[in-house]
């Protein structure tokens, strides 16, 4: 399905479907991320990452304010200068601790591409996989679907960035991380996400 169908189908849903609120409390609280980042400098792990802090989320909003349209960022909740700094952090962070990063994908949300960005930790590319998947997104069940044979089917040899959404997170693994925390995944083809959790590191702060 082209780009340009995907905005038309998902600017239907949207609004409804960001109106789950992203206010949960994880299962599993971040540990202090020793083994997750072994694993990203060993090559060949996946690192999903939730976008940095954005403002505005709430139990009352949901995800974004109600008519915001994927193709106008000033419509959407945004990175504010804590998220921008959380991402530009943890791009220090990998490359200080020498993580080799082959690819990286994000979600076309603006506060997803605005991490992705400012990680500069290569070219970012943009995946319908990774948008917010809900019940109320008539095309959740096939991007959850090639969301697990992306994750499942990667070796490396470095490793795949995949910035995203809590409710993403959620429908893959059952867990919803902070904003701008990164769970680090093993990939584990025949398994139900596609992978298994190594770590999780905390957000920047």
């Amino acid at each position: 399905m082209s780009d340009r169908r995907w905005v038309r189908r998902l600017g239907r849903f949207a609004p409804a479907a960001l109106a789950i609120s992203l206010v949960i409390t994880p299962a599993l609280a971040a540990d202090d991320g020793r083994e997750a980042w072994d694993a990203l400098a060993e090559g060949g792990h996946v690192a999903l990452v939730r976008h940095g802090n954005a403002p505005g989320l709430s139990l009352g909003r949901g995800g974004d304010p109600p008519g915001f349209r994927i193709d106008d960022c000033a419509t959407q909740r945004n990175l504010d200068e804590t998220g921008r700094a959380q991402a530009t952090a943890l791009g220090e962070a990998f490359r200080t601790r020498a993580v080799r990063v082959d690819r990286i994908q994000s979600s076309p949300w603006c506060r997803c591409m605005e991490t992705a960005r400012l990680m500069a930790v290569g070219q970012v590319e943009t995946s319908w996989a990774l948008v917010p998947a809900t019940d109320r997104n008539p095309n959740a069940p096939a991007a959850l679907r090639a969301l697990q044979e992306m994750v499942s089917n990667w070796r490396g040899p470095g490793t795949l960035v995949l910035v995203t959404h809590g409710l993403t997170v959620r429908a893959l693994l059952g867990i919803v991380p902070g904003q701008a925390e990164t769970v680090v995944l093993k990939p584990t083809p025949g398994s139900g996400s596609g992978a298994r959790v190594v770590g999780r590191i905390a957000a920047p702060h």
